[in-house]
Protein backbone atom coordinates (compact mmCIF):
# COMPACT_ATOMS: atom_id res chain seq x y z
CA UNK A 1 0.00 0.00 0.00
CA UNK A 2 1.75 3.37 -1.15
CA UNK A 3 2.40 5.65 1.64
CA UNK A 4 -0.04 8.68 2.38
CA UNK A 5 0.78 11.96 0.55
CA UNK A 6 0.09 15.52 1.20
CA UNK A 7 0.86 18.83 0.16
CA UNK A 8 3.14 20.68 2.30
CA UNK A 9 2.21 23.23 4.68
CA UNK A 10 4.20 26.05 6.39
CA UNK A 11 3.48 24.26 9.73
CA UNK A 12 5.30 21.20 8.67
CA UNK A 13 8.65 22.92 7.79
CA UNK A 14 7.91 24.78 10.69
CA UNK A 15 8.62 21.92 12.48
CA UNK A 16 11.89 21.05 11.08
CA UNK A 17 13.10 24.55 11.19
CA UNK A 18 12.87 25.64 7.24
CA UNK A 19 9.78 27.91 6.64
CA UNK A 20 12.01 30.26 5.13
CA UNK A 21 12.71 27.50 2.55
CA UNK A 22 9.30 26.72 1.99
CA UNK A 23 8.45 30.20 1.24
CA UNK A 24 11.04 30.86 -1.20
CA UNK A 25 10.96 27.50 -3.10
CA UNK A 26 7.16 26.09 -3.18
CA UNK A 27 4.91 28.40 -5.81
CA UNK A 28 1.89 26.80 -6.52
CA UNK A 29 0.22 26.83 -9.76
CA UNK A 30 -3.66 26.06 -10.27
CA UNK A 31 -4.32 23.27 -11.45
CA UNK A 32 -5.30 23.24 -15.32
CA UNK A 33 -3.15 25.75 -15.97
CA UNK A 34 -0.20 26.23 -18.74
CA UNK A 35 2.93 25.35 -16.64
CA UNK A 36 5.96 27.52 -17.13
CA UNK A 37 9.62 26.70 -17.32
CA UNK A 38 10.74 24.01 -16.96
CA UNK A 39 8.04 22.64 -18.78
CA UNK A 40 7.22 19.72 -20.84
CA UNK A 41 10.50 17.61 -21.15
CA UNK A 42 11.62 15.16 -24.07
CA UNK A 43 10.61 11.47 -22.58
CA UNK A 44 13.15 8.90 -22.24
CA UNK A 45 13.31 5.62 -23.42
CA UNK A 46 10.44 5.50 -26.63
CA UNK A 47 10.98 4.52 -30.10
CA UNK A 48 9.37 5.72 -33.18
CA UNK A 49 7.05 3.22 -35.02
CA UNK A 50 4.34 2.89 -37.91
CA UNK A 51 1.22 2.68 -35.30
CA UNK A 52 3.10 5.81 -33.22
CA UNK A 53 5.26 6.50 -31.15
CA UNK A 54 6.06 3.63 -27.99
CA UNK A 55 7.13 4.45 -24.57
CA UNK A 56 9.83 1.47 -23.57
CA UNK A 57 9.40 2.81 -19.66
CA UNK A 58 7.16 0.05 -18.30
CA UNK A 59 5.50 -2.82 -19.49
CA UNK A 60 2.37 -1.01 -20.82
CA UNK A 61 4.58 0.13 -23.46
CA UNK A 62 1.82 2.45 -24.63
CA UNK A 63 1.51 2.87 -28.25
CA UNK A 64 0.81 6.51 -28.92
CA UNK A 65 -0.73 8.78 -32.05
CA UNK A 66 -0.17 12.84 -31.80
CA UNK A 67 -2.53 14.25 -28.88
CA UNK A 68 -2.95 10.85 -26.53
CA UNK A 69 -2.11 10.49 -23.14
CA UNK A 70 -0.44 7.32 -21.68
CA UNK A 71 -1.85 5.17 -19.27
CA UNK A 72 -0.17 6.35 -16.50
CA UNK A 73 -1.46 10.39 -17.79
CA UNK A 74 1.76 12.25 -17.69
CA UNK A 75 3.25 11.46 -21.08
CA UNK A 76 1.84 12.82 -24.00
CA UNK A 77 2.57 12.66 -28.08
CA UNK A 78 3.36 15.18 -29.91
CA UNK A 79 4.79 15.45 -33.60
CA UNK A 80 5.83 11.40 -33.33
CA UNK A 81 7.62 12.60 -30.26
CA UNK A 82 6.75 11.71 -26.68
CA UNK A 83 7.00 14.10 -23.86
CA UNK A 84 6.77 13.83 -20.02
CA UNK A 85 4.28 16.36 -18.48
CA UNK A 86 5.75 15.16 -14.95
CA UNK A 87 8.84 17.41 -14.51
CA UNK A 88 9.70 19.83 -11.65
CA UNK A 89 5.83 20.04 -10.74
CA UNK A 90 4.95 17.77 -8.10
CA UNK A 91 1.90 18.18 -6.31
CA UNK A 92 2.64 16.45 -2.89
CA UNK A 93 5.48 18.17 -0.92
CA UNK A 94 6.30 16.46 2.78
CA UNK A 95 9.11 16.45 4.99
CA UNK A 96 8.40 12.18 6.47
CA UNK A 97 10.29 9.76 8.88
CA UNK A 98 12.50 7.13 6.53
CA UNK A 99 10.39 4.62 8.52
CA UNK A 100 7.23 5.66 6.51
CA UNK A 101 7.78 4.58 3.30
CA UNK A 102 8.18 1.91 5.09
CA UNK A 103 12.16 1.50 5.26
CA UNK A 104 13.15 -0.17 8.63
CA UNK A 105 16.74 -1.18 7.67
CA UNK A 106 17.50 2.50 6.23
CA UNK A 107 19.40 5.26 8.36
CA UNK A 108 16.36 4.74 10.76
CA UNK A 109 15.31 8.24 12.97
CA UNK A 110 16.40 10.02 9.84
CA UNK A 111 13.95 12.36 7.23
CA UNK A 112 13.24 11.93 3.73
CA UNK A 113 12.20 14.70 1.72
CA UNK A 114 8.88 13.32 -0.15
CA UNK A 115 7.94 14.45 -3.36
CA UNK A 116 5.35 12.93 -5.87
CA UNK A 117 3.51 14.44 -9.22
CA UNK A 118 0.32 12.78 -10.85
CA UNK A 119 -0.01 9.70 -12.47
CA UNK A 120 0.57 6.39 -12.29
CA UNK A 121 1.18 3.10 -14.15
CA UNK A 122 -1.21 0.35 -12.83
CA UNK A 123 -5.13 1.12 -11.65
CA UNK A 124 -5.29 -0.27 -8.29
CA UNK A 125 -8.76 -0.99 -6.76
CA UNK A 126 -7.44 -0.48 -2.94
CA UNK A 127 -5.02 3.01 -4.01
CA UNK A 128 -5.15 5.66 -1.12
CA UNK A 129 -3.96 7.98 -3.08
CA UNK A 130 -5.74 7.73 -6.09
CA UNK A 131 -6.74 11.32 -6.05
CA UNK A 132 -3.31 12.22 -7.60
CA UNK A 133 -2.20 8.62 -9.13
CA UNK A 134 -5.19 8.61 -11.01
CA UNK A 135 -5.26 11.72 -12.57
CA UNK A 136 -2.89 13.68 -14.74
CA UNK A 137 -0.21 16.76 -13.62
CA UNK A 138 -2.53 19.01 -15.76
CA UNK A 139 -5.58 18.51 -13.42
CA UNK A 140 -3.47 18.76 -9.78
CA UNK A 141 -2.26 21.78 -7.79
CA UNK A 142 1.44 21.93 -8.47
CA UNK A 143 4.35 23.64 -7.22
CA UNK A 144 7.26 24.92 -9.39
CA UNK A 145 10.30 22.68 -8.43
CA UNK A 146 12.47 21.51 -10.20
CA UNK A 147 15.57 18.86 -9.43
CA UNK A 148 18.29 21.30 -8.35
CA UNK A 149 15.38 23.18 -5.74
CA UNK A 150 14.45 19.92 -4.42
CA UNK A 151 17.84 18.93 -3.65
CA UNK A 152 18.22 22.15 -2.18
CA UNK A 153 15.12 21.43 -0.27
CA UNK A 154 16.14 18.38 1.45
CA UNK A 155 19.35 19.64 2.62
CA UNK A 156 17.76 23.34 4.16
CA UNK A 157 15.59 20.79 6.20
CA UNK A 158 18.02 18.59 7.06
CA UNK A 159 16.89 15.22 5.11
CA UNK A 160 19.60 12.78 4.64
CA UNK A 161 17.87 11.38 1.65
CA UNK A 162 14.54 12.19 -0.73
CA UNK A 163 12.07 9.45 -1.50
CA UNK A 164 9.82 9.62 -5.08
CA UNK A 165 6.84 8.56 -3.60
CA UNK A 166 3.35 8.64 -2.81
CA UNK A 167 1.71 7.62 -6.74
CA UNK A 168 4.42 6.09 -8.84
CA UNK A 169 7.60 7.49 -9.87
CA UNK A 170 8.20 5.04 -12.36
CA UNK A 171 5.86 7.08 -14.43
CA UNK A 172 7.51 10.64 -13.79
CA UNK A 173 10.88 8.95 -14.28
CA UNK A 174 12.34 11.54 -15.90
CA UNK A 175 12.08 13.80 -12.87
CA UNK A 176 13.28 11.27 -10.64
CA UNK A 177 16.34 11.01 -12.69
CA UNK A 178 17.60 14.42 -12.93
CA UNK A 179 16.91 14.96 -9.25
CA UNK A 180 18.85 11.75 -7.95
CA UNK A 181 21.99 12.49 -9.78
CA UNK A 182 21.64 16.01 -8.20
CA UNK A 183 20.97 14.77 -4.98
CA UNK A 184 23.80 12.11 -5.44
CA UNK A 185 26.48 14.68 -6.30
CA UNK A 186 25.74 16.72 -3.12
CA UNK A 187 25.32 13.66 -0.95
CA UNK A 188 21.68 13.10 -0.45
CA UNK A 189 20.91 9.34 -0.90
CA UNK A 190 17.47 8.55 -3.10
CA UNK A 191 14.73 6.00 -2.06
CA UNK A 192 11.77 4.86 -4.33
CA UNK A 193 8.42 3.55 -3.42
CA UNK A 194 7.39 2.05 -6.21
CA UNK A 195 5.27 -0.49 -7.32
CA UNK A 196 7.99 -2.01 -9.40
CA UNK A 197 6.42 -1.75 -12.72
CA UNK A 198 9.17 -1.16 -14.90
CA UNK A 199 11.02 -2.48 -18.02
CA UNK A 200 14.76 -3.37 -17.13
CA UNK A 201 16.79 -0.96 -19.09
CA UNK A 202 15.18 1.98 -17.67
CA UNK A 203 15.65 0.12 -14.05
CA UNK A 204 19.04 -0.38 -14.63
CA UNK A 205 19.78 2.92 -15.72
CA UNK A 206 18.15 4.53 -12.58
CA UNK A 207 19.46 2.46 -10.17
CA UNK A 208 23.11 4.17 -10.90
CA UNK A 209 21.62 6.96 -8.44
CA UNK A 210 19.04 5.22 -6.54
CA UNK A 211 20.31 4.03 -2.84
CA UNK A 212 17.63 2.37 -1.25
CA UNK A 213 13.52 1.09 -2.56
CA UNK A 214 10.69 0.05 -0.92
CA UNK A 215 8.85 -2.41 -3.74
CA UNK A 216 4.98 -3.00 -3.53
CA UNK A 217 4.46 -6.96 -4.35
CA UNK A 218 0.38 -6.86 -4.36
CA UNK A 219 0.06 -10.69 -4.88
CA UNK A 220 1.39 -13.91 -5.79
CA UNK A 221 -1.09 -14.92 -8.35
CA UNK A 222 -1.09 -13.52 -12.12
CA UNK A 223 -4.95 -13.43 -12.16
CA UNK A 224 -5.08 -11.19 -8.66
CA UNK A 225 -2.54 -8.74 -9.90
CA UNK A 226 -4.28 -8.13 -13.20
CA UNK A 227 -8.41 -7.93 -11.22
CA UNK A 228 -6.46 -6.22 -8.63
CA UNK A 229 -4.29 -3.72 -10.72
CA UNK A 230 -4.30 -4.11 -13.87
CA UNK A 231 -0.73 -5.39 -14.01
CA UNK A 232 1.58 -8.68 -14.36
CA UNK A 233 3.17 -10.17 -11.43
CA UNK A 234 6.29 -11.36 -13.50
CA UNK A 235 7.64 -7.83 -14.29
CA UNK A 236 7.87 -7.07 -10.30
CA UNK A 237 9.43 -10.22 -9.59
CA UNK A 238 12.03 -9.18 -12.24
CA UNK A 239 12.85 -5.59 -10.83
CA UNK A 240 13.39 -7.13 -7.60
CA UNK A 241 15.96 -9.46 -8.85
CA UNK A 242 17.18 -6.29 -10.35
CA UNK A 243 17.48 -3.62 -7.87
CA UNK A 244 18.87 -6.43 -5.43
CA UNK A 245 21.75 -7.24 -8.26
CA UNK A 246 22.07 -3.46 -9.44
CA UNK A 247 23.24 -2.96 -5.47
CA UNK A 248 20.22 -0.90 -3.84
CA UNK A 249 18.73 -1.33 0.23
CA UNK A 250 15.64 -3.30 -1.35
CA UNK A 251 12.54 -3.72 1.54
CA UNK A 252 9.27 -5.16 0.34
CA UNK A 253 5.58 -4.78 1.44
CA UNK A 254 2.93 -6.90 0.71
CA UNK A 255 -0.89 -5.50 1.42
CA UNK A 256 -2.75 -8.04 2.90
CA UNK A 257 -6.63 -7.48 1.63
CA UNK A 258 -9.41 -9.27 2.72
CA UNK A 259 -11.09 -11.78 -0.06
CA UNK A 260 -7.88 -10.35 -2.48
CA UNK A 261 -4.79 -11.46 -1.00
CA UNK A 262 -5.01 -12.50 1.94
CA UNK A 263 -4.79 -16.64 1.30
CA UNK A 264 -2.67 -18.74 3.22
CA UNK A 265 -0.90 -20.84 0.19
CA UNK A 266 -0.74 -17.44 -1.89
CA UNK A 267 1.18 -15.74 0.97
CA UNK A 268 3.49 -18.99 1.26
CA UNK A 269 4.36 -19.73 -2.48
CA UNK A 270 5.31 -15.74 -2.59
CA UNK A 271 7.68 -16.18 0.84
CA UNK A 272 8.90 -19.47 -1.11
CA UNK A 273 9.93 -17.46 -4.07
CA UNK A 274 11.73 -15.12 -1.51
CA UNK A 275 13.11 -17.56 -0.07
CA UNK A 276 14.61 -19.62 -2.91
CA UNK A 277 15.78 -16.06 -5.11
CA UNK A 278 17.84 -15.08 -1.91
CA UNK A 279 15.55 -12.32 -0.30
CA UNK A 280 15.91 -13.83 3.17
CA UNK A 281 17.60 -11.02 4.48
CA UNK A 282 15.28 -8.81 2.73
CA UNK A 283 12.47 -6.96 5.27
CA UNK A 284 9.45 -7.97 4.53
CA UNK A 285 6.57 -5.84 5.45
CA UNK A 286 3.26 -7.32 5.73
CA UNK A 287 0.70 -4.27 5.70
CA UNK A 288 -2.93 -3.91 7.12
CA UNK A 289 -5.43 -3.16 4.40
CA UNK A 290 -8.00 -0.07 5.40
CA UNK A 291 -11.08 0.67 3.18
CA UNK A 292 -9.80 2.45 0.25
CA UNK A 293 -11.03 3.92 -3.07
CA UNK A 294 -13.25 1.31 -5.20
CA UNK A 295 -12.70 -1.47 -2.32
CA UNK A 296 -14.60 0.59 0.52
CA UNK A 297 -17.04 -1.93 1.55
CA UNK A 298 -14.27 -4.34 2.32
CA UNK A 299 -13.31 -4.25 6.22
CA UNK A 300 -9.81 -3.67 7.63
CA UNK A 301 -7.45 -6.64 7.75
CA UNK A 302 -8.11 -9.11 10.94
CA UNK A 303 -5.09 -8.85 13.06
CA UNK A 304 -5.12 -12.84 13.09
CA UNK A 305 -4.71 -13.29 9.66
CA UNK A 306 -1.60 -10.64 9.81
CA UNK A 307 0.00 -12.73 12.17
CA UNK A 308 -0.43 -15.74 10.36
CA UNK A 309 0.92 -14.31 7.51
CA UNK A 310 4.08 -13.37 9.59
CA UNK A 311 4.38 -16.98 10.90
CA UNK A 312 4.39 -18.55 7.26
CA UNK A 313 6.89 -16.16 6.29
CA UNK A 314 9.12 -17.20 9.36
CA UNK A 315 8.43 -21.02 8.43
CA UNK A 316 9.83 -19.90 4.50
CA UNK A 317 12.94 -18.45 6.41
CA UNK A 318 12.23 -15.19 5.95
CA UNK A 319 14.44 -13.17 8.58
CA UNK A 320 13.22 -9.86 8.83
CA UNK A 321 9.41 -9.72 9.04
CA UNK A 322 7.45 -6.43 10.04
CA UNK A 323 3.61 -5.86 9.87
CA UNK A 324 2.32 -2.42 9.20
CA UNK A 325 -0.94 0.04 10.29
CA UNK A 326 -1.23 -2.29 13.28
CA UNK A 327 0.21 -0.18 16.09
CA UNK A 328 0.66 -1.41 19.66
CA UNK A 329 1.67 -5.16 18.70
CA UNK A 330 5.79 -4.76 18.77
CA UNK A 331 5.89 -6.07 14.90
CA UNK A 332 7.58 -3.12 13.99
CA UNK A 333 10.80 -3.74 16.22
CA UNK A 334 14.27 -5.40 14.32
CA UNK A 335 14.93 -8.66 15.90
CA UNK A 336 18.50 -10.27 15.63
CA UNK A 337 17.59 -13.66 13.92
CA UNK A 338 20.83 -15.03 16.07
CA UNK A 339 20.34 -13.99 19.64
CA UNK A 340 17.00 -12.81 19.66
CA UNK A 341 17.78 -10.00 20.77
CA UNK A 342 15.70 -6.49 20.04
CA UNK A 343 17.88 -4.45 18.03
CA UNK A 344 16.13 -1.63 16.82
CA UNK A 345 13.07 -0.42 19.34
CA UNK A 346 10.12 1.56 17.46
CA UNK A 347 6.90 3.00 18.40
CA UNK A 348 5.11 4.03 15.12
CA UNK A 349 7.46 5.97 12.96
CA UNK A 350 9.71 6.90 15.94
CA UNK A 351 12.74 5.08 17.05
CA UNK A 352 12.86 4.52 20.93
CA UNK A 353 16.16 3.39 21.05
CA UNK A 354 18.95 0.85 18.91
CA UNK A 355 21.52 -0.92 19.92
CA UNK A 356 23.58 -1.59 17.17
CA UNK A 357 27.23 -1.32 16.80
CA UNK A 358 28.63 -0.85 12.61
CA UNK A 359 25.07 -2.61 11.90
CA UNK A 360 25.49 -5.89 14.31
CA UNK A 361 24.09 -7.00 16.95
CA UNK A 362 25.89 -7.21 20.49
CA UNK A 363 26.38 -11.00 19.95
CA UNK A 364 28.27 -10.34 16.57
CA UNK A 365 25.51 -11.29 14.32
CA UNK A 366 25.03 -8.43 11.07
CA UNK A 367 22.03 -6.95 10.64
CA UNK A 368 21.79 -6.17 6.62
CA UNK A 369 20.71 -2.47 6.29
CA UNK A 370 22.16 0.73 5.77
CA UNK A 371 22.71 1.72 8.95
CA UNK A 372 25.13 5.09 9.07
Amino acid sequence: MRERGGKITRRSFARQGSLAMAAGFLTPFPAGAVRPAPGERVAMFQEESARGVICLICPNECTLKDGELSDCRNRIARKSKLYTMAYGNPCAVNIDPVEKKPLYHFLPGTTAFSIATAGCNLACLNCQNWTISQTSPDKTRNYDMPPEKVVTGAAEGGCRSIAYTYSEPVTFYEYVYETAKLARAAGIKNIMVSNGYINREPLKQLCRYIDGANIDLKAFSDSTYLKLTGGKLQPVLDSLRTYRDEGVWLEITNLVVPGWTDKPDEIKRMCGWLAENGFTGTPLHFSRFQPQYKLEHIPPTPAGILNRAAEIARSEGMKYIYIGNLPGTGNDDTICPSCGKKVVDRSGFRIVSQSLTGGRCSCGTAIPGVWN
